[in-house]
């Protein structure tokens, strides 16, 4: 196992997350979680990176990252998009509002658009029942959508929100 393909800067950042967060085996996915919330997505190089540093065959890292949905192995937009398609949201209409956000922003479940401002996720469940259907974006709670609020909504974030 070696990370001789990673960069100067991926073995000092991987060396301070690990100074973090700490190298026992009960600390992967905290250093998984690290790795992310810093990139927004587990980069290649810094996982073989935190691997080395800890010891450990990087095949394990990515063994509970793919195994969890949390984690992301490529860049999100400047938005995060989770739709709501738990029962009550799917029939308070979730998947019309899915729908158009889909048509408006031109991507598909999991993508990002073109221009790097938004990727689209669907969730089994926001935990928002009373106010379906329900749309979160980054930290934010949307609920009671129509097709017509959430088009006004995404014009907001466009438009710099």
């Amino acid at each position: 196992m070696s990370c001789a393909e990673c960069g100067n800067a991926a073995v000092k950042e991987a060396r301070e997350i690990v100074a973090d967060v700490g190298s026992e085996p009960e600390k992967v996915i905290p250093l998984l979680q690290e790795i992310q919330k810093r990139h927004g997505y587990l980069s290649q190089e810094l996982v073989e990176a935190v691997a080395e540093e800890i010891k450990i065959p990087a095949s394990r890292l990515y063994g509970v990252a793919t195994f969890y949905s949390q984690f992301r192995f490529a860049p999100i937009g400047k938005h995060l998009i989770r739709v709501c398609k738990g029962t009550a949201c799917h029939v308070a209409g979730a998947e019309k509002v899915y729908s158009i956000i889909s048509e408006d922003l031109k991507v598909d479940e999991g993508g990002t658009t073109a221009d790097g401002l938004f990727t689209l996720e669907s969730v089994a469940c926001l935990g928002c029942c009373s106010l379906a259907p329900v749309v979160m974006i980054d930290d934010n709670i949307y609920g009671k959508l129509s097709p017509a609020k959430m088009g006004k909504i995404l014009k907001e974030y466009a438009d710099g929100k």
